[in-house]
């Protein structure tokens, strides 16, 4: 989601890719309906694992949550924002939209501050 809304907001101010550190094997197919009530279509895409590369020649990592997790690689490469988000991953429709509504917000926020 962050990386769709990035790509919306952020377009001339930043190239955005979205990659975890334990993806999962499809996009959440309430996700992908939640996404599509905001006009946007991810269906098409793929989770990705974090590489080494990927955070290495990123300017700025945002963590949604791993901290939670236990294993959060941002750090150790470059300046890093955590925005303590749950995982949409099992939840109900309306905590999707509540989810995918604070992630917009918040790259609403970067991208006011780039």
């Amino acid at each position: 989601m962050a990386e769709a809304f990035a790509k919306k907001y952020g377009e001339n101010k930043f190239i955005a890719s979205s990659a975890g550190n334990k993806p999962a094997g499809e996009v959440n197919p309430l996700v992908v309906e939640a996404m599509k009530e905001k006009g946007i279509d991810i269906s098409n895409n793929k989770p990705k694992l974090i590489s080494f590369q990927m955070a290495n020649e990123s300017d700025l990592i945002v963590t949604m949550g791993c901290n939670d997790q236990g294993i959060c690689p941002g750090p150790f490469f470059k300046p890093t924002i955590e925005w303590k988000l749950e995982d949409p991953k099992g939840k109900p429709i309306e905590k999707v939209r509540e989810i995918r509504d604070e992630i917009e917000r918040q790259v609403q926020e970067l991208v006011k501050q780039s």
